[in-house]
């Protein structure tokens, strides 16, 4: 093959040097019949619009925002290489989208010695790839259009000027695959790092792609676990061709398809034989001819449909889609039940003594009642007792310094029991992220419980009295009233102040005497039912208070974890079009 930087007769008495120009091409041009001339004049190239940008639909467009919302909520929660392959979809998204619509960009890869660079050249009906049995032939991307306006799209290829062609142009063949920029690439299978380079890094930038496989090579493991395999889901940008049929004798042809098919059908791609979306599976020979007329239909049927750019971005946003799917699919129902929060509450107010000093308030009360309403002698003991104790009508509410490691125990664990329940069945990233939002939460939670359990349950004066203690104090003060006035009397019986009778004075002392206790003990029994009350009503002070401050320190921030793992989940879900657990 010439080099393509020589010049020709038909470059030296036309127009300068084209990115389009081949000698070979435009030598078989001027030898043509006048019906078949090429050459497309740059000053009608240039006066032609640009061909309008590639639109989305509705669906595939908000399938992009949602990933594009996705990768933004998810940025502090995952890794960047979790993200990088959704990044990667996103960019390519945006770059094909401001390219031609009008265009399909098919990339025709195989291994060494299938026949490849042959397709090639005969679906461009002139020997454009250099072939023969030299391996590997192809060494750099060769890219062939069929109209005008790719120019951008080969540019986004990395293909430079001196290696873009044109078909033998004629009516049927230019109108068969109007919109088609054809590209072949160097061997998969090439010794050569910068082939296999060149192979992945445009295999992730066309539209569609054609395997050609040969019937010695098709069942490679290579071709089958390294592209086909992790590209099942594009089934619908791919074809699959069996080249070099003539080289099978009889059915052979046809057996070896099926064993193709069933191949492919066990890497998890979908076929397309009666019409249903899948890959296109073919037999030809591109040495001989047969078939290449199925597969130009095909192409040309593909072509015209406009939709390969749109599909293969849908497939890779399906790919990217399954890949971060274990960061955000849940294995099951996810969030904090009542049933757990309740439960967290009650470990904090165990933690803070919540249902000790309820009945220490509790007792208090029934002290200052039986303070205020038992008897004389009683009362002088309390006073012996307050002189060594000055009373204050206050119940203690400090844990004993021997329970504090106890206590700050009970708080951990009850974070942690916490942390656990709200991160079951969460995506890793996510759980982690709800749990060290719970330890940042129990960060001085026990010294701030302390402080919280002394303003919430210390109260600041005695307990209240009910209505009926004014009554039992009169009534005890009229006890102690009728013994000191029967003591007195009995007194002066007995210095002869007055005289004898026994009988009244006795009787007094004796009412005193058994009333006061009586008086007491009635009080007693009925600050039974203040007491309790005063008492549940502290300790119910104490349980709100603790979990007022949990709540605010660990439920709180859990909670903000699960709504937003909830919003990533729902962009998910739009990212794949169907809900989520």
């Amino acid at each position: 093959m010439k080099d393509d930087n020589t010049p020709t007769r038909t470059e030296s008495r036309t127009e300068p040097e084209s990115v389009w120009d081949d000698g070979l091409i435009a030598r078989r041009a001027s030898e043509a019949p006048p019906s078949t001339e090429t050459p497309v004049p740059e000053a009608r190239a240039a006066a032609q619009a640009p061909p309008p940008p590639l639109a989305y639909d509705g669906l595939l467009r908000s399938r992009l925002d949602a990933l594009r919302e996705l990768v933004g909520l998810s940025r502090a929660r995952l890794d960047g290489r979790t993200l990088a392959e959704a990044g990667k979809v996103l960019d390519e998204a945006a770059a094909r989208r401001k390219l031609s619509g009008q265009h399909t960009v098919v990339a025709i890869a195989g291994a060494t010695g299938s026949g490849k660079s042959q397709l090639f050249n005969a679906l461009a009906g002139v020997a454009i790839s250099e072939t023969g049995v030299r391996r590997p032939t192809t060494a750099a991307p060769i890219a062939c259009s069929w109209s005008d306006g790719a120019a951008t799209l080969i540019d986004r290829l990395g293909i430079p000027g001196r290696l873009r062609r044109r078909p033998l142009q004629s009516p049927e063949g230019e109108a068969q695959l109007h919109g088609l920029v054809l590209v072949d690439l160097p061997d998969h299978d090439s010794a050569a790092v910068q082939h296999r380079e060149h192979v992945d890094r445009i295999l992730a930038l066309v539209d569609a792609v054609i395997w050609v496989v040969d019937p010695e090579k098709y069942a490679d493991a290579m071709l089958h676990e390294r592209y086909l395999r992790p590209m099942a889901g594009h089934a619908e940008v791919t074809f699959v061709v069996l080249n070099q049929v003539d080289r099978l004798p009889g059915e052979a042809a046809d057996l070896v398809l099926d064993d193709l098919r069933r191949l492919l059908d066990e890497d998890g791609i979908a076929l397309g034989e009666y019409g249903e979306p899948g890959a296109t599976v073919l037999g030809l020979s591109a040495l001989t001819g047969e078939g290449i007329g199925e597969l130009r239909e095909a192409l040309g049927q593909f072509v015209a449909e406009r939709g390969a750019a749109a599909r293969r971005i849908s497939a890779d946003l399906d790919a990217a889609a399954a890949r971060l799917r274990p960061a955000y699919a849940a294995g099951g129902r996810t969030g904090l039940s009542e049933e757990a929060r309740d439960e967290f509450s009650d470990r904090l107010a165990d933690a803070v003594g919540a249902t000790a000093a309820g009945q220490a308030a509790e007792r208090a009360w029934r002290r200052n009642a039986n303070r205020a309403c038992g008897t004389p002698w009683l009362r002088l003991w309390h006073w012996c007792q307050d002189r060594r104790e000055p009373p204050t009508g206050r119940h203690a509410l400090r844990v004993p310094a021997d329970e504090e490691a106890t206590a700050r125990q009970r708080v951990e664990q009850a974070v942690r029991t916490v942390a656990d329940r709200a991160a079951r069945g969460l995506p890793a990233p996510w759980a982690m992220a709800v749990r060290e939002a719970a330890v940042r939460g129990a960060q001085g939670l026990p010294e701030a419980l302390d402080e919280m359990a002394t303003r919430a349950t210390t109260p600041a004066g005695r307990p209240p009295r009910p209505g009926w203690w004014p009554v039992a104090v009169l009534a005890q003060a009229s006890m102690t009233l009728l013994q000191i006035v029967g003591g007195l009397w009995l007194l002066a019986q007995i210095v002869g102040v007055m005289g004898p009778n026994l009988w009244v004075p006795v009787l007094l002392m004796v009412a005193g005497i058994i009333g006061g206790p009586a008086v007491e003990w009635s009080s007693r029994m009925a600050a039974r039912g203040p007491a309790r009350r005063y008492g549940l009503d502290a300790e119910r002070r104490l349980r709100e208070a603790a979990a007022g401050c949990g709540r605010a320190r660990v439920l709180d921030p859990v909670a903000a974890e699960l709504l937003r793992y909830r919003e990533v989940r729902e962009q998910f879900g739009r990212v794949t079009g169907a809900s989520v657990g």
